[in-house]
């Protein structure tokens, strides 16, 4: 089997020593990191994730920031949801799109101060594009990468956990909220959010030394609670209907067609680099879009797309799939012509290991 040769192009988090310590099985590559992707293993992973709580390290989810009198005028003209009334305290998912309405990221936004905004983003290198766009427009902003690396606590005791850890205040936190807590004398914000739908929290980590203490204050504090290092779980965030973006949409979607149309409000989103396109796809609706497919046999990893036929033409074509322990199915996500997403349609679909029928369904699992 082969193995990830290291180098200084896979950078290494403040979490990896404890990462490794904790026994990871794998890793994937995202944002030139490594993002573990079973630890037990993922049916193991995912039945813990659902009932205690685990600790994930993604400081692949990198930080861009913008900093200066334009920063707000510059996060609008990368999306088009309108952050007129966006606060400081606030985080914001945000579809980014480039001048043809194409997705090119769909972060977190966090809106640190007034003048100063963190894109917490998906695996993309987002930062070049930001850099470009301020340059053209001249605006006055400091693009750059902050040190700044998220731990997420994640599952049904994630308060429990963070109270101990954090103090009881933790808990008031709203969903897509933040505040600023104290570890060992630093300030550190931390919000409610996560890449599952199993609660939990965000912690942003400034700098590299503090990564090792709060995460072995974690499990000092949550050794009744069951907690262990964990990751994103694909069964998980499938059945929850969360998107992975260069899996289940790239640049060549719209967010119209990745079902984020509730995100986009293109009238109002003035100075959205997209706008003038979006305008057109919200006018005429998509021909394409994602749906959630069920497929009752166990099916490999979805490790490519998946072609969808009908009548020997690809109607589309399964992004992400995987089994289901919970509901005794293969969980996938699609994008599918019009034609063929209503719900119950079923759909003839090619993977490695020959053809399946798979059933749209009228929503996601969870």
């Amino acid at each position: 089997m082969a193995i990830i040769s290291p180098s200084r192009r896979l950078r290494r988090t403040p979490f990896s020593d404890a990462v490794e310590a904790a026994g990871v099985g794998g890793y994937t590559v995202y944002n030139h990191m490594l993002l573990p992707t079973f630890f037990e293993s993922p049916e193991a992973d995912y039945h813990h994730l659902k009932r205690h709580v685990q600790v994930w390290d993604v400081a692949c989810e990198r930080q861009v920031e913008l900093r200066g009198p334009d920063a707000a005028r510059l996060m609008q003209t990368l999306t088009p949801r309108d952050l007129r009334g966006m606060l400081p305290g606030q985080c914001f998912y945000v579809p980014v799109v480039d001048e043809t309405g194409g997705m090119l990221n769909d972060p977190v936004a966090v809106k640190v101060a007034e003048d100063r905004f963190w894109i917490s983003i998906a695996d993309s290198d987002l930062l070049l594009w930001v850099k470009g766009i301020a340059l053209a427009y001249r605006m006055e902003v400091l693009v750059d990468e902050p040190d700044i690396s998220p731990l997420a606590v994640q599952g049904p005791k994630s308060d429990d956990l963070m109270a101990r850890v954090f103090g009881e205040d933790v808990r008031n936190l709203r969903f897509f909220r933040y505040s600023v807590f104290d570890f060992e004398g630093t300030d550190i914000i931390i919000a409610r959010s996560g890449y599952s739908k199993q609660g939990g929290f965000e912690i942003y980590v400034p700098g590299f030394d503090l990564g090792r203490p709060i995460w072995d204050a974690l499990f000092k504090a949550g050794e009744d609670l069951n907690v262990r290092a964990g990751c994103p779980s694909a069964a998980e965030r499938i059945e929850g209907g969360l998107l992975s973006y260069g899996n289940d949409m790239t640049r060549d979607n719209t967010p119209h067609e990745c079902g984020l149309g509730r995100f986009c409000n293109t009238e109002t989103a003035i100075g959205c680099i997209g706008r003038d396109a979006l305008l057109r796809v919200a006018k005429d609706g998509p021909i394409r879009q994602i749906r959630a497919i069920e497929i009752k046999e166990r099916v490999p990893a979805c490790d490519r797309a998946w072609p969808i036929m009908a009548k020997g033409k690809q109607i589309g074509q399964v992004t992400s799939a995987a089994w289901s322990p919970d509901f005794d199915c293969t969980v996938a996500i699609g994008m599918v012509l019009m034609t063929h997403w209503d719900p119950g349609t079923v759909l003839h679909i090619e993977t490695p290991e020959g053809p399946f029928e798979g059933t749209v369904r009228e929503a996601f699992w969870a």
